[in-house]
């Protein structure tokens, strides 16, 4: 199951218990509006209660994040699960975006909402 809000400085998703290919379509319309409408996203994925994923829907991000890597700007994690930590480490291979995993959600939101005046 996943719970989607649109913060003001970018969108976020928790998942509790398993990760599924509906889920993640959902989560895949909530981010192409934002894109649509706001630009390159930011996006907190908080999976801290996530016990599991479908292997359809790994494959379904592989190919949404591959196929929209350059619609992301900053991307927070939130996890201590290292096969998770893993994934996003093979996420910035493909990515043109900040990726970066968080133990909490104060320090996530924090970099998501600093913004870098020199760039």
């Amino acid at each position: 199951m996943i719970s989607i809000s649109h913060e003001a400085k970018y969108t976020h998703a928790v998942v509790f218990e398993q990760f599924t290919l509906q889920d993640y379509k959902e989560f895949e319309d909530n981010v192409l509006y934002d894109i649509r409408f706001h630009g390159a996203a930011r996006l907190l994925l908080d999976l801290r209660l996530m016990d599991g994923y479908t292997i359809d829907m790994a494959l379904e991000e592989i190919r949404f994040s591959k196929k929209n890597r350059q619609n992301f700007d900053r991307v927070a994690v939130v996890s201590d699960d290292q096969w998770v930590v893993w994934s996003v480490w093979l996420n910035q291979a493909i990515s043109e975006s900040e990726i970066k995993v968080f133990a909490d959600i104060a320090s996530a939101q924090q970099w998501l909402e600093y913004i870098n005046i020199a760039a």
